[in-house]
């Protein structure tokens, strides 16, 4: 993979991940357990979930082509019209909702709850979804895995760090519009990839 198709998988990761439900639970989270325990925790779901998505994207590479490129272009447009219509309150609301079901506890328990909103809330999500398919599409597993892990470890430490403000400087709003805007290229381009070949 080169060096700028993995920065932008990462790229692409860290802004489909910022307005998420479970970046706001990792939020909320820290508010109520030591934010270094949520970041350790956060960052160990989403590695686990991201290689679960790479190696659903590698059952994709299984398919013809002609429709593997299809269900991509579908997967990248259902992403760019997801990020586009749907509510922002919905997303705080439901990860500010996982968040605080947890109470402060011990260094170990706070890890492991964190891991489990996170994990659990992962579950076709968006970002898991799309590292499948850029996982299928650039037929580079390894390379979406490590820029995909990356970006999201960078959510959690952001999150439990200082996910607050960052919402306060840019509104989650305009992160899923741009989302929104890379997704639609990407889907509109795989499509005339897909016609034209």
């Amino acid at each position: 993979m080169s060096v700028g198709t993995f920065l932008g998988v990462m790229a692409l990761m860290f802004v489909l991940e910022l307005p998420d439900k479970t970046m706001i639970a990792t939020v909320v989270m820290s508010t109520r357990a030591r934010p270094s325990s949520i970041a350790l925790g956060a960052s160990a779901g989403f590695v686990v979930q991201m290689g679960l998505a790479v190696a659903a994207g590698g059952l994709l590479t299984l398919l013809p082509v002609h429709l593997k490129d299809a269900i991509v272009a579908i997967l990248f447009l259902g992403g760019a019209a997801y990020l586009f219509f749907s509510s922002e309150d919905k997303e705080e609301h439901e990860g500010e909702r996982r968040g605080e079901r947890e109470q402060r506890a011990t260094p170990l328990r706070e890890i492991a709850t964190a891991f489990s909103v996170i994990f659990l809330g992962e579950f076709g999500d968006l970002t898991q979804i799309q590292a499948a398919t850029l996982s299928a599409k650039t037929h580079q597993p390894l390379g979406v895995f490590f820029a995909g892990s990356i970006a999201l470890v960078i959510v959690a430490i952001i999150g439990a760090y200082g996910g607050k403000l960052l919402q306060r400087v840019v509104p989650l709003a305009k992160i899923r519009l741009a989302g929104g805007v890379i997704f639609l290229g990407l889907g509109v381009y795989t499509l005339v990839q897909l016609f034209t070949s």
